[in-house]
């Protein structure tokens, strides 16, 4: 029925469908780089294959984005509206803050990596 598209650039965009029972919530993760696109794929995927651990999150998400959730009116009816609303909001605070960590983590490792290997050469 309605489509929404919200987007901050390119990159970071969240598509709102609804319908007559259910609304399809669609985000597409901020990726600056490579090491970001790596990244967002791997623990998109990690998190895809547990999906029924979440009760609202789809194992496939829609063409272009990296998740989605389907709140049917079944979840509304068993959860409260606002912790729902709340549990979206969170959940993509935390996996933009997640792969800023992994970025961070990965390239001290690297930098560590990189410290030792040219040391050999000294």
């Amino acid at each position: 029925m309605n489509k929404i598209l919200i987007s901050r650039n390119e990159n970071e965009q969240v598509l709102i469908e609804s319908s007559i029972n259910s609304v399809r919530i669609s985000i597409k993760i901020k990726q600056a780089d490579d090491i970001e696109a790596i990244l967002v794929k791997k623990f998109t995927r990690f998190l895809t294959q547990r999906a029924e651990n979440f009760f609202i999150m789809r194992r496939k998400a829609v063409e272009g984005f990296h998740i989605s959730f389907l709140i049917t009116n079944f979840h509304t009816e068993a959860f409260l509206k606002h912790k729902l609303i709340d549990f979206v909001i969170n959940f993509m605070q935390d996996v933009d803050k997640e792969v800023s960590e992994i970025k961070i983590s990965v390239n001290a490792r690297a930098r560590i990596v990189a410290r030792e290997y040219l040391s050999q050469f000294q």
